[in-house]
């Protein structure tokens, strides 16, 4: 503790002579003073003082030095309480020292004696607030280690039980002890039902818990004592196998194997969704080989032309040639002619490759794709059927387009599907309009196909999309087209808008990312 004058003590005496001698004493020895004459106003000033020592008489009036000590010690149990005796009250002294007095001392109370009295009074008040320092500090280092292992214990479990995964763990009897709520959904036990009740071998039939317990003491799915992706069936409390995927590890201390953790993750909703992408396959070859097929017959009058052409040219020249030996005017006919078949084969091998690529059953592959490119192969491969329709047709692709990254397989789907679309649209002829152009503000590449046709109604249009909705007659489609556009866009991150009147048209637009 620091110098005297920073202690502070109060004496009580109903003796003034002693009172005021022993105050000075105290005073001149540097200790900061305060004195009463008798207990009650020792208390009160104890109250309003706050003294580290108080050296009170045994016996006063109103309220003796016994009595006093309780209510100090009550009231401020750090204070430490010398009191004076006179000879003869050994007991009395006893007594105080039993109610935690510091010391006493005997009248006639000699300076020697009492400062020896402070100075052990002050060596116990340091040591007591030492060890109330010390008790608090470890209380307080254990309340703060106690709370941080409680949230640290409340996140971990808050991990476990919130994870989309199903966790179980189990001790070294394989006894299971830990059971989330993604294993409550998945096999339907609660989990009151399994904890400390259930051993991992309750959880798989007989013959899928010896498979694992083989798998896993092999190195073949991850190394000794690990699983990694294993695929399994668990058995659910009615009975039922369910199809999962677990990842486990068995924990091993320096004694040995001391439990076992093991992820399960269930397989019915991954399945179910590779099914919906088989289907959506499906749909999309199918309604490729119905364009398909509907593109064959108007190929086959396109390429009949060329052919037609060839061929005549062709019989034309052996003619000439059977009958004499070719002039110069002859020669540069046998070259126009010549010209005319390379073009005419070189339009017929077009058509054909683009058909193929089209008829083609391929994966997605994403590249970079010009979109004049891209319009160009669907006009070649629908313009003689627009000629037959007597649809009057006008594409313009403006000369700033980016090229836009995407299946050009699946994107000239999307452009035939329009196409026919607006031809069965227009059965008395019409215009059709396609263009491309980006919005560089967005970065955004839109192509748009715009008939002249009969419009949808207000009614229809919320449904277009839907798989297997047609307003057409029968025979004349069975409404995946524009499913099949939907499906095609959402895959290339872009979105398909219409806009329609009925009896005046419809535009389709497709917007696009660039690049």
């Amino acid at each position: 503790m620091p110098e005297n004058q920073s202690w502070k003590i109060l004496f009580i005496d109903d003796e003034p002579s002693i009172l005021n001698v022993t105050g000075i004493t105290l005073e001149d020895a540097g200790y900061r003073v305060q004195t009463a004459e008798d207990g009650e106003k020792g208390l009160a000033a104890c109250r309003e003082f706050a003294p580290h020592i108080v050296i009170t008489d045994i016996r006063m009036p109103r309220m003796d030095g016994i009595a006093l000590l309780e209510a100090v010690k009550t009231e401020f149990p750090e204070t430490e309480v010398i009191v004076v005796t006179a000879y003869g009250e050994m007991d009395v002294a006893i007594r105080a020292l039993q109610l935690d007095a510091s010391d006493f001392i005997t009248k006639p109370v000699h300076d020697d004696a009492l400062h020896v009295a402070i100075q052990r009074a002050i060596r116990r008040y340091n040591d007591k607030k030492r060890l109330a320092d010390y008790t608090r500090f470890l209380e307080e280092g254990w309340n703060q280690t106690t709370r941080e292992l409680m949230e640290a214990f409340h996140f971990e479990n808050s991990l476990i039980e919130s994870s989309m995964d199903g966790i179980v763990g189990c001790d070294a009897k394989e006894t299971i002890i830990t059971f989330n709520k993604s294993m409550e959904s998945m096999l339907g036990y609660t989990k009151s039902e399994v904890v400390r009740s259930k051993t991992l071998s309750g959880l798989f039939s007989p013959k899928n818990y010896q498979q694992l317990k083989s798998d896993m003491a092999g190195f073949g799915f991850g190394g000794k004592n690990r699983l990694f992706v294993y695929e399994i069936k668990l058995l659910t409390k009615s009975g039922n196998p369910l199809p999962v995927q677990v990842s486990a590890a068995t924990i091993l201390l320096e004694a040995g194997p001391a439990g076992l953790v093991l992820f399960f993750r269930d397989l019915r909703e991954i399945r179910r969704l590779e099914r919906e992408m088989e289907d959506q396959a499906k749909i999309l070859h199918q309604d490729k080989m119905m364009s398909l097929g509907r593109l064959a017959a108007s190929v086959v009058h396109e390429i009949n032309n060329p052919l037609s052409g060839i061929l005549n040219y062709v019989r034309l020249m052996i003619r000439v040639l059977s009958r004499k030996e070719l002039d110069d005017q002859s020669r540069q006919r046998f070259s126009s002619y010549l010209s005319i078949v390379e073009s005419e084969t070189d339009r017929c091998c077009r058509i054909v490759s683009n058909l193929l690529t089209f008829s083609r059953k391929s994966p997605a592959e994403f590249v970079k794709v010009s979109v004049e490119a891209l319009i160009d192969r669907c006009v070649l491969l629908s313009q003689h059927k627009l000629a037959l329709s007597n649809i009057e047709l006008h594409y313009h692709t403006a000369e700033n387009t980016p090229q836009i990254h995407g299946d050009i397989n699946q994107l000239q789907q999307c452009l035939i599907n329009l196409i026919f679309n607006a031809i069965d649209a227009m059965p008395d002829g019409g215009r059709l309009g396609i263009e491309a152009g980006y919005d560089a503000a967005v970065g955004r590449v839109t192509i748009s196909v715009a008939d002249t046709g009969t419009g949808i109604s207000e009614a229809d249009l919320p449904r277009i999309y839907e798989p297997f909705y047609t307003t057409k007659q029968e025979g004349y489609g069975v409404g995946l087209g524009l499913s099949t556009v939907y499906g095609i866009m959402a895959a290339h991150s872009g979105i398909v808008d219409v806009r329609s009147t009925p009896s005046k048209g419809t535009t389709f637009y497709l917007h696009l990312p660039a690049g």
